[in-house]
């Protein structure tokens, strides 16, 4: 007989890997209680996996566990937010031990790195789907925005763009004949969120966003709602060696441009606040990269050295474009 709903939760996820002292009632309860300490605001996020959508099928469900949280963690890193506490929601085409050990295993992992409880969640029959929320505690008036852009910051990011499309067309077959790099690989399937970094430059940067969707995609939305425009400087963007070497021999910018699942963190800073933000970085484990300017004219516009290039094709990822 298959494990029942009720038979998996206990077995992979009713015994909390990370226990807190903020957690009032966890996993097993209709609600989790949560005590959020005083003076201090609460983060909240979600997000969705879908299985042929945000990730192949077949792949590796350790690393889905990992990435499942990660990609939510990297939404409380661009705020500032220092994760707590997470729910879990899976729907599953069928009961099966092995994956969700598996599964387990990857979100625990990453869950532990930055002491985040699972307090809660559900399992439901279906197409695979992980949906994962998160909750991070940041002082009032510290969390960083979309919205605080100003005319004359700088533009940064945490690390190098278009590794994780580099390694989706390499998993597709559309690059090659070289075999993939595992590095490359890891940065599509187990990223990293940069949780300390965010917590660094909280307070230092005036608005923040990562980067999931593709560079152009999410800076796109700080200066929509910061109402600015900025300007990239290409020679500027950090790249790893293999998407340099695509970049250079197909005069094609769209990996760090456009092609997402990045999950490092976009900045706009104070120019007299550069050092100040170069050393908290670093203390956090960083290196910011230098990449444009906040100016006052609506929208991003890309130079090379050779002068100006239009990206007005190269969008980030949106679900209902073509629906």
């Amino acid at each position: 007989m298959a494990p029942s709903e009720f038979d998996l939760i206990s077995r992979f996820f009713s015994k909390p890997e990370v226990e807190r002292t903020d957690v009032i009632l966890g996993v097993g309860d209709d609600c989790a209680l949560l005590r959020v300490p005083p003076g201090m605001e609460l983060a909240v996020s979600i997000d969705t996996l879908a299985e042929a959508i945000h990730f192949p099928s077949g792949t590796d469900p350790e690393s889905l566990g990992h990435k499942a949280l990660a990609v939510n963690l990297s939404d409380l890193a661009a705020m500032g937010a220092k994760p707590v506490w997470a729910t879990l929601a899976l729907t599953l085409p069928r009961s099966d031990p092995s994956w969700l050990e598996a599964f387990s295993r990857g979100f625990y992992n990453l869950a532990r790195r930055y002491q985040v409880q699972l307090v809660g969640g559900d399992t439901t029959r279906g197409p695979l789907n992980i949906t994962v929320q998160v909750h991070g505690l940041v002082a009032p008036g510290r969390a960083l925005r979309r919205d605080g852009a100003r005319p004359g910051d700088l533009v940064a990011v945490t690390g190098p763009l278009g590794d994780a499309g580099l390694a989706l067309l390499a998993l597709q077959g559309k690059f090659g004949p070289a075999p993939l790099d595992q590095a490359m690989r890891r940065r599509l399937e187990r990223p990293l969120p940069r949780v300390e970094s965010g917590q660094a430059l909280a307070g230092i940067a005036r608005s923040a966003i990562d980067i999931s969707d593709g560079l152009l995609a999410d800076l796109g939305h700080i200066v929509e709602a910061s109402g600015v425009g900025a300007r990239l400087e290409l020679e500027r963007l950090p790249l790893s060696p293999g998407v340099a070497a695509y970049v250079k021999d197909r005069g094609d910018w769209s990996l760090p441009l456009a092609a997402g699942d990045d999950y490092e963190l976009c900045f706009s800073i104070p120019s007299e606040l550069r050092t100040e933000a170069e050393a908290s970085a670093l203390q956090a484990g960083c290196q910011l990269h230098w990449i444009g300017l906040i100016d006052k004219e609506p929208g991003i516009r890309c130079f090379s050295a050779e002068g100006q290039l239009s990206t007005a094709l190269l969008r980030g990822y949106e679900h209902f474009r073509h629906s």
